[in-house]
């Protein structure tokens, strides 16, 4: 049975030192467009793609939509179809420029991986993202334990997200020396610390609550005073496995080591707001609580500017964009508290509007 195709592999390999060395993709987004050509593969019975022809296309697009997930068992979403046909589509894109290619393969046949209008519209449809609220947060965090090295790493874990809005694979490679405790910062090094992008910047804690930072501080002191830990000593260290009483494998304690994905931060998560007796919320949705903290808290542009930043984001607009939906529910509040006159906050509103308008200018013309 044929798993593969040497041609195949060869002009695959080109494609993704391509996509990484030229167009500067992450290993992840290289990932994706690998199995989505593998989906196509596997498809076609690994055909060379010399052979490509706009009938296989159309008929591989119809082959998909039939398709149901591994874990959900239902079909595939129309975000996911989209995203596979958009990859496919830039590869024999490329490809048929290719010595080899040129000759065999027409530029305009890859077209016939677009899906419909109607079913464009449904994939890429803006759709609000859950985020939990500051009292939502604060609520799991007071009710998770601190008895034991590994309950007070989870609980600071907790409080330092909604702290700082640091992404998950950020924190899981943060040492002790990237934060400042007088200046209360946490300084992200690209050269240490995963960040989107490799970005390097500094996040200031945000005024979440006193006791939020309490509980922050209180962990960073107590590794470097009561641990004797140094400056490159992991901030959230992994958990150390060992042999216990029972003979069996179990979590003793703490081991001077990162966690090597940010994977076991989403099960602390997981297992934090199941306690609480809430939804499930991951780490990454704390950013959008932060946003919604900030459009209440900001009163100028030069402010929300700041919040911006602190968050990582190059521009307000990523704000807006990515993080700053109005909720269903707050967008019926503001609608109605438009027929109530309010003088007072006029100026930073229009201020405000002012300032996006600048941005759209700007983003416009670069």
């Amino acid at each position: 049975m044929t798993t593969h195709n040497a041609n195949n592999e060869r002009i695959k390999r080109r494609y993704f030192a391509y996509l990484k060395e030229a167009k500067r993709h992450s290993e992840p987004t290289v990932d994706a467009v690998a199995k989505a050509l593998n989906r196509f593969e596997v498809y076609t019975k690994y055909r060379d793609f010399k052979a490509f022809h706009f009938e296989q296309a159309v008929a591989f697009k119809k082959h998909l939509a039939e398709q149901r997930g591994q874990q959900s068992g239902e079909k595939l979403s129309k975000a996911t179809l989209h995203a596979t046909l958009a990859h496919l589509k830039r590869f024999f894109q490329w490809l048929a420029g290719q010595p080899g290619y040129k000759s065999r393969l027409q530029y305009s046949d890859a077209d016939y991986f677009n899906l419909s209008d109607k079913d464009m519209r449904v994939a890429t449809a803006h759709r609000e993202q859950s985020a939990p609220t500051l009292e939502q947060v604060k609520h799991v965090i007071n009710t998770m334990p601190a008895n034991t090295d590994i309950e007070r790493r989870n609980r600071a874990l907790v409080a330092f997200t909604l702290l700082t809005g640091a992404r998950d694979s950020a924190i899981a490679s943060m040492k002790l020396k990237h934060i400042d405790l007088i200046a209360g910062s946490a300084y992200q090094d690209a050269r240490e610390v995963r960040t989107k992008f490799s970005k390097t910047f500094t996040t200031y804690f945000f005024p979440v609550g006193d006791e939020i930072l309490k509980i922050v501080a209180d962990w960073v002191t107590y590794l470097r005073e009561v641990k004797l830990w140094g400056n490159d000593d992991p901030l959230f260290p992994a958990t150390r496995i060992a042999l216990g009483a029972t003979r069996q494998f179990e979590a003793v304690g703490l081991k001077r080591a990162h966690w090597s994905s940010a994977a076991r931060i989403r099960t602390i998560f997981r297992d934090a707001f199941a306690s609480a007796g809430l939804p499930y919320f991951n780490p990454h949705s704390f950013r959008k609580t932060l946003v919604a903290l900030g459009e209440v808290l900001c009163q100028t542009p030069e402010q929300f500017k700041a919040w911006s930043q602190n968050l990582g984001h190059e521009g307000v607009l990523t704000t807006f964009y990515s993080y700053g939906q109005v909720g269903n529910r707050r967008q019926g509040e503001i609608i109605k508290s438009l027929g109530i006159p309010q003088p007072t906050t006029q100026t930073n509103v229009a201020e405000l509007a002012k300032a996006v308008a600048r941005e759209l200018r700007q983003s416009e013309h670069s």
